[in-house]
């Protein structure tokens, strides 16, 4: 996808859900690379956990997933559905992620068809391993 790639134009979250900073690069329907970063300002920090504050694993998890959501909808054979969490395999966290730190985020797409997906990602800090898991998802129409 060439050009600068704006998240709102192709995603259909919003803040405060949105989990995703910028996107580096989109192959469409194969995989994205991209960022969030925590400023520390998030309202989650406040309550997990106070005086340690820590990025929840699962919301690392829904980083990866809205990138990999881009990267399926940005392929214009989906462009027209929504991606949902259809299941949540092998998920590993491997370090801790605090405010300041900038999550880098990769995705690669697996097996794709007209109503399903396959995943991969990887969430790391500094080149450090985050979290990684993968991910199936169904594509289900825009609008009920």
């Amino acid at each position: 996808m060439a050009g600068v790639i704006r998240i709102e134009d192709v995603l259909p979250h919003r803040p405060p859900f949105l989990l995703l900073s910028e996107v580096d690069s989109v192959a469409p329907g194969l995989a994205a690379k991209g960022w969030w970063d925590l400023t520390g300002e998030e309202g989650f920090f406040e309550g997990h956990f106070p005086g340690r504050p820590t990025l929840p694993g699962v919301l690392m998890v829904e980083s990866l997933a809205q990138l990999g959501a881009l990267a399926v909808l940005s392929d214009s054979r989906y462009s027209d559905r929504l991606p949902l969490f259809g299941g949540i395999d092998r998920a590993r966290f491997r370090r801790q992620v605090v405010p300041g730190d900038r999550l880098d985020l990769e995705v690669t797409l697996g097996q794709m068809s007209a109503r399903a997906g396959k995943g991969h990602g990887v969430a790391s800090v500094g080149g450090a391993t985050a979290c990684e898991v993968d991910l199936l998802f169904v594509l289900v129409p825009k609008s009920a």
